[in-house]
């Protein structure tokens, strides 16, 4: 019992670990007021490393939410990246470009598409992106699985969020939809050769893994 207090105090600490800016704090506000809830500020600071690791210079995100992970992201993007992110909630979007309007963020450098993610992808270019971020529809989450394989370029990297699902991914006994997806995709991107993958336990569990 004592090493299990332990493990959530120190979960806890990691994702206080970073406090978050005022932008960053007011755009969280936002999602909340909207009802989407964003990646938490472990998960958000990890992604601004994976941008910033990999010299980001084109990023693309499915699910804006209210831009808190669009800000993490272009926080590590190196200078003049292009950020792209689809959602399909326009007000969400919204919200989103004020908080990167309030960031000083140029909208030159980032676009954000009104549409169904399945159907935006599939038009994107082949191995140009350094990084997909993916915060979505969980039962759509195979689809994003193989559009990001198609578009990453060799070394790019790929993450999802939410992939231990309130704890329920490694509960044998729960069997939901949404949960079995999560855990398929975990062993499908664990099983393909074409990747070196990794499961974060920061916040709800991000699932990262980078093409060869």
């Amino acid at each position: 019992m004592a090493d299990a207090m332990l493990n959530l105090s120190s979960l806890s600490y990691a994702e206080s670990y970073l406090p978050e800016d005022e932008i960053i704090s007011a755009a969280r506000e936002r999602a909340e007021e909207l009802g989407c809830v964003p990646i938490g500020p472990a998960g958000g600071a990890t992604l601004r490393v994976l941008a910033a690791a990999t010299g980001a210079t084109n990023v693309v995100e499915v699910g804006t939410g209210a831009g808190v992970s669009g800000l993490y992201l272009m926080g590590g993007m190196a200078e003049g990246g292009q950020f792209i992110s689809i959602d399909i909630e326009g007000e969400h979007q919204r919200a989103a470009k004020d908080a990167f309007t309030e960031a000083g963020i140029p909208a030159t450098r980032y676009r954000l598409i009104n549409g169904s993610a399945p159907d935006v992808l599939p038009r994107m270019r082949d191995e140009t992106y350094d990084l997909v971020f993916v915060d979505a529809d969980q039962t759509a989450y195979v689809v994003y699985l193989e559009q990001a394989l198609r578009m990453l370029r060799p070394g790019g990297v790929m993450a999802f969020d939410n992939a231990l699902w309130h704890d329920r991914v490694a509960d044998p006994t729960q069997r939901d939809a949404d949960t079995n997806t999560l855990r398929e995709l975990g062993k499908t991107v664990r099983e393909d050769k074409r990747l070196i993958p990794a499961l974060l336990p920061v916040g709800d569990g991000l699932l990262v893994a980078a093409k060869r």
